[in-house]
């Protein structure tokens, strides 16, 4: 089921304000005022999923949620991934056809699994 999801830039925009200026924020995320504004309008792509990040963490929101707005991937992800190229597919996969709460209840029993591993 898909659900549609606000532009990057125009969340980008209504968390930065009232918060900072476009000048301090470009300046703390490390990127120039005019892309920064190019970004909150939708006239470019979101930046990278490294200063996405960074970006979340300023405005106190996940970085994760932020990252697949900007239509990116979180840069530990392919890693992890590629360190088991036949089962993580597959879980995602699977996973996609789970609510959320049906996600959370997978992860809790994942963290178990852990916990009794060691």
């Amino acid at each position: 089921m898909s659900r549609r999801k606000k532009p990057f830039g125009e969340v980008l925009r209504k968390a930065r304000e009232g918060r900072y200026s476009i000048r301090k924020f470009a300046e703390l995320s490390g990127v120039s005022p005019t892309y920064l504004s190019q970004v909150e309008k939708g006239n470019v792509a979101p930046p990278t999923a490294e200063r996405v990040k960074v970006m979340a963490e300023l405005l106190d929101a996940s970085a994760d949620e932020w990252t697949a707005l900007a239509g990116r991937v979180p840069d530990d992800l392919p890693s992890i991934i590629q360190s088991h190229p036949i089962e993580m597919p597959a879980l995602i996969r699977e996973a996609d056809r789970l609510n959320d709460e049906q996600l959370k209840q997978v992860r809790s029993h994942i963290r178990e699994i852990i916990e009794t591993a060691k």
